[in-house]
């Protein structure tokens, strides 16, 4: 769930930045690909080297950090996919459309696995992924100007 999670959120800042940036598709697929690739790498060793597992009881550390990581990259590949798309709007409009719907899906598993309300995990989902995608359009409209 945590590599999910971070996955979803962290990598939509440099995605929706170079998109806002440079209305290249193409440039905002490759941030994202590379923004994927980096946090699920980051990720996977993070929560591999985090501990042995003898003291927690967590199984094994490559094991931890292999789901860990693959769901962080897992997390951040699919709203970038929509960026393969050549025209921009389209890409923007599909790349939004992705987003809302992967909040969904994160707030429904926190709901199922945690126990908390669905109105509570969609919004502490929803609030973190509105604020970074708001602050890093913003960055990007501001480079661009």
């Amino acid at each position: 769930m945590t590599g999910l999670i971070d996955g979803s959120l962290s990598t939509l800042a440099p995605i929706f930045a170079v998109a806002f940036a440079t209305h290249q598709p193409h440039y905002a697929f490759l941030a994202g690909l590379a923004t994927a690739i980096g946090a699920g790498v980051s990720m996977a060793f993070s929560e591999g080297l985090s501990d042995t597992g003898d003291l927690t009881g967590r199984g094994s550390p490559v094991l931890r950090g292999a789901i860990t990581g693959g769901g962080t990259f897992a997390g951040g590949i699919f709203h970038t996919l929509p960026f393969l798309i050549p025209g921009y709007g389209a890409a923007i409009g599909a790349a939004i459309a992705v987003v809302g719907s992967e909040l969904l899906i994160l707030a429904w598993l926190r709901h199922k696995f945690f126990h908390t309300s669905f109105a509570r995990s969609f919004l502490a989902v929803t609030v973190g992924g509105t604020i970074i995608a708001v602050l890093s359009a913003a960055l990007g409209i501001l480079a661009a100007a």
